[in-house]
């Protein structure tokens, strides 16, 4: 799998914004977040070799995992971008987004029903905001859908959001002033997936993971161990 962020830069939307990992990165390499630019790797998806092939290889492709792909801020470049994933049809382009409610706003002319070679996964913190997003983002014309619960800072009701949903990740907050994450929240949301059958599957802990009614400590090195170490992925097909 390949990464490719062709801006840079943020501004935080909404609650699951508060402890960002990419202002926090930032201001430890002194870089201003609220800045959008172009990054030298805007035409990744296309740059060749001296021999014709791509530098980038076929595979999945996590595209804006260090902003927003629908920023407004990036409006202008967009264009191009679509172009670059209708020409490589050979990658499946994956983004996550704060910002559904802008999705019909930035979608080419030809999206039509979607790109087969794109998944869109809508973030979600809270009930409030799972309740605004999901509502827009389950009338969208996207082929490939993905629901991330990431942060998750509360127990969140997804149920009938769920038709035409692929995947729904969950995961906590990583930060020493992080707002715990309960693992019965986790547990319902694999119990509502396991209903509806959608594939589920936790992500990470938080820094502050409440599990039995004990809070534990969690140091960001392990979150996501101690997440697979939890053994509850659900898979439909098995």
């Amino acid at each position: 799998m390949a990464m490719w962020n062709p801006w840079r830069g943020c501004r935080k939307c909404s609650e699951g914004c508060l402890y960002c990992y990419i202002h926090k990165g930032d201001i430890k390499r002194g870089v201003n977040t609220a800045e959008i630019v172009k990054t030298k790797d805007f035409a990744k998806p296309i740059e060749k070799k001296k021999n014709g092939e791509y530098k980038m290889k076929s595979g999945i492709v996590y595209l804006c995992f260090s902003t927003d792909f629908l920023i407004e801020e990036a409006d202008s470049w967009r264009g191009d971008c679509w172009q670059m994933i209708r020409q490589r049809q050979d990658c499946t382009f994956l983004f996550l987004t704060k910002r559904i409610d802008r999705f019909m706003d930035c979608i080419p002319d030809d999206w039509g029903s979607g790109y087969e070679n794109v998944v869109v996964c809508c973030t979600v913190e809270n009930q409030k905001n799972a309740d605004y997003k999901l509502s827009i983002f389950k009338e969208l014309p996207i082929k490939h859908k993905c629901i991330t619960a990431q942060p998750l800072i509360e127990a969140i009701r997804l149920g009938k959001y769920l038709d035409g949903i692929e995947l729904v990740v969950a995961g906590g907050e990583s930060d020493r002033n992080a707002r715990p994450l309960d693992y019965d929240w986790v547990l319902d949301i694999r119990e509502q997936c396991i209903q509806k059958k959608v594939n589920f599957e936790f992500r990470q802990c938080g820094t502050h993971f409440i599990k039995d009614g004990k809070n534990y400590t969690i140091q960001t090195k392990d979150l996501t161990k101690q997440a697979k170490l939890a053994n509850i992925d659900y898979n439909v097909n098995e």
